[in-house]
C-alpha cells in the first residue's frame, strides 16, 4: 500500500545529498581527536617532568631511563583505560536515553507528533505546516527517532562515541608523546641528555600546540607558545624538585 505524501525516491535522493552535506562540513564527536590531543601533550608534559625530576636527582642513567620507559607504559596504559571507561558509560548513557525515546515514540505516538511539531515551530514554520510536516515524520518511526535524538536530545545517532577506538588512540598518542623525552637517555649520559631532552619536549609541545590551535580555527604561534610554556614550566619545576630531593637523599 502506497504512504500518501511521501516519496520514497525523494527521500532517499535527500539522504545521499545530506550525507554528502556533512561529510564535507564534517565535525569529529566521536571524541578520538580530543583523546589523540590530550594523550599526546599528557604523554610530553607528564613524562618530561618524570625524567626531568629524575634527572635533577642525579641517580645513574640506567634509573632515569627505567623511569622514563615504565613512565611511557604505565601512562599509556592509564590513559587508554581512562578513556574506554570514560565514553563506555557515556555511550551507554546516551543509548539508554535514545531507547527510552523511542519507545515514547512507540507508546504515545501523539505526544511525540505534537513535540515535533513543537520543534519546527520553534525554528519559525508556521503552525499548520509545522503540524503537517510533524505527521509525515511520524509516520516513519525510524526519522522521527533520528529527528527526537537530534533536536531534544541533542545527540547524534550515528556518532555515539567509540569506547575501544579513544582508548586506542589515546594509548597511542600518550606513547608517542611520552617517548620523545626519553629519547636522549638511550643513548646518552644524564647530564647531557637532560637539556637535549627538554629540547625535545618544547619542540614536540610547539608542534602539537599549534596543530591544535589551527584544527579549532585559532592562532597555532599562540597555541604552540603558551602549551610550549607550560610544558616548559612543569619540567624545570620538577627538575629543581628533583634536585632538592636528590640533595635531601645524599644528606641522610
Amino acid at each position: 500500500m502506497t504512504r500518501v505524501g511521501i516519496d520514497d525516491a525523494d527521500r532517499a535522493a535527500a539522504l545521499r545529498e545530506l550525507a554528502a552535506l556533512q561529510r564535507e562540513h564534517r565535525v569529529d564527536s566521536s571524541g578520538r581527536l580530543r583523546a589523540a590531543v590530550l594523550g599526546a601533550n599528557d604523554g610530553l608534559v607528564s613524562n618530561v617532568s618524570l625524567v626531568m625530576g629524575m634527572a635533577g636527582a642525579a641517580p645513574g642513567p640506567g634509573v632515569v631511563l627505567l623511569a622514563g620507559l615504565a613512565g611511557v607504559v604505565a601512562g599509556a596504559l592509564s590513559m587508554a583505560l581512562g578513556e574506554y571507561v570514560s565514553v563506555r558509560v557515556q555511550r551507554e548513557s546516551f543509548e539508554s536515553l535514545i531507547d527510552k525515546e523511542k519507545r515514547e515514540i512507540a507508546i504515545h505516538p501523539e505526544h511525540e507528533r505534537h513535540e515535533i511539531a513543537v520543534i519546527y515551530r520553534a525554528k519559525g514554520i508556521p503552525r499548520a505546516d509545522a503540524e503537517r510536516i510533524a505527521e509525515h515524520v511520524m509516520r516513519e518511526p525510524d526519522v522521527a527517532l533520528d529527528l527526537m535524538a537530534r533536536e531534544e536530545l541533542g545527540l547524534n545517532p550515528d556518532e555515539l562515541g567509540s569506547p575501544v577506538a579513544v582508548a586506542i588512540s589515546s594509548m597511542a598518542a600518550f606513547g608517542s608523546g611520552a617517548i620523545v623525552p626519553v629519547l636522549p637517555f638511550l643513548f646518552l649520559p644524564v647530564p647531557t641528555a637532560a637539556p637535549i631532552a627538554a629540547l625535545l619536549t618544547v619542540v614536540a609541545l610547539l608542534c602539537t600546540g599549534g596543530f591544535t590551535a589551527r584544527l579549532i580555527g585559532r592562532s597555532p604561534v599562540r597555541g604552540a607558545v603558551r602549551l610550549a610554556l607550560l610544558g616548559g614550566a612543569a619540567a624545570l619545576i620538577t627538575y629543581v624538585a628533583g634536585r632538592i630531593a636528590g640533595g635531601i637523599a645524599a644528606a641522610v
